[in-house]
């Protein structure tokens, strides 16, 4: 009974997120600067459920997903459901490395590039009460608070929307005077089979 309850569950949001009814819980923040489609946002610390694959971007992602999303649906210590929140992270760990001041944040689809994913946990639990995952290549841990230049746009996400949102980003960054202080990251608040015309896609990029 509990699988089938699951299931349903799934089944709904999955025919909501097709036609743009996100019901998903989103992170807090509080808006610095909005400039739409650009905004400025301070997070506080996430916590977050993390993988990495190394491969093609949409192989690795799909493994990616997969792979989270079965510690979400009880594949965990406790084998508890927990709630799918949003936006899905996802960037290189190439890029993840890169720490200074970027111009042209640079998207390389190798073989060897290590794909980073990451959930955020609903906000009612803690790194101590969060079920521990059973696959041992995911990794829990909480990501600092920062202040963040976001550019959202709809389509598809794929490598070229990714490199030529980030481009923009940066520029508008540049242009208001703000330091980059982290490569750009891909935030997902949409699965795979929704409308492109209908997603929410954005890219996050960690200022000063």
């Amino acid at each position: 009974m509990k699988k089938l309850i699951l299931l349903i569950n799934s089944l709904t949001l999955s025919a909501c997120s097709m036609v743009g009814i996100r019901q998903s819980e989103e992170p807090d923040y509080r808006l610095l600067l909005d400039e739409a489609p650009f905004q400025v946002r301070v997070y506080p610390p996430l916590l977050v459920a993390e993988t990495c694959v190394t491969g093609d971007y949409q192989i690795a992602g799909n493994q990616a997903f997969r792979r989270l999303a079965g510690f979400i649906f009880g594949d965990n210590a406790k084998q508890a459901s927990i709630a799918m929140t949003t936006p899905v992270f996802r960037q290189t760990d190439d890029d993840q490395s890169e720490q200074i001041a970027m111009t042209v944040p640079v998207f390389q689809q190798s073989q060897d590039t290590c794909w980073r994913m990451s959930f955020v946990m609903p906000r009612e639990y803690q790194a101590d009460t969060l079920p521990l995952p059973l696959d041992q290549a995911i990794e829990i841990h909480t990501l600092p608070a920062r202040k963040v230049a976001t550019l959202r746009y709809s389509g598809s996400l794929n490598l070229d929307n990714i490199e030529s949102h980030s481009q923009q980003l940066s520029s508008w960054i540049r242009t208001h005077g703000f330091k980059i202080i982290s490569a750009p990251r891909s935030a997902a608040y949409d699965p795979p089979w929704t409308i492109p015309a209908l997603r929410r896609n954005e890219i996050h990029i960690d200022i000063e």
